[in-house]
């Protein structure tokens, strides 16, 4: 029976799939080794950004676009309005009830 050749996956930690999200061959680093960009750095997992899963681009219509920009809004206003009333109240605090 032929022994099956180890693909390294096995000997890894629980929740790694072995994909490099970013090389650490950085110049500078003890480790540093020039000329080498890793083995599996420019392998299928790692895709351009702005690509989708299977590594085609997507673009968004201007319909989406304006209603990611509206939600986007909408969070930032609610996080101000938040703060703002946060600020009144303290304001309003210190006023009637702290400095009495």
């Amino acid at each position: 029976m032929a022994r099956r050749k180890n693909s390294g996956k096995e000997n890894l930690p629980a929740g790694d799939d072995g994909r490099t999200i970013v090389s650490m061959n950085v110049e500078g680093m003890p480790w540093y080794v020039p000329g080498e960009t890793g083995d599996r750095q420019q392998g299928t997992e790692n895709r351009e950004q702005g690509t989708g899963g299977d590594g085609r681009r997507f673009e968004l219509t201007r319909e989406e676009t304006r209603f990611f920009t509206w939600g986007a809004l909408k969070a930032a206003l609610l996080v101000v309005g938040a703060m703002c009333l946060g600020i009144v109240l303290f304001v309003l605090f210190c006023q009637f009830v702290w400095f009495r």
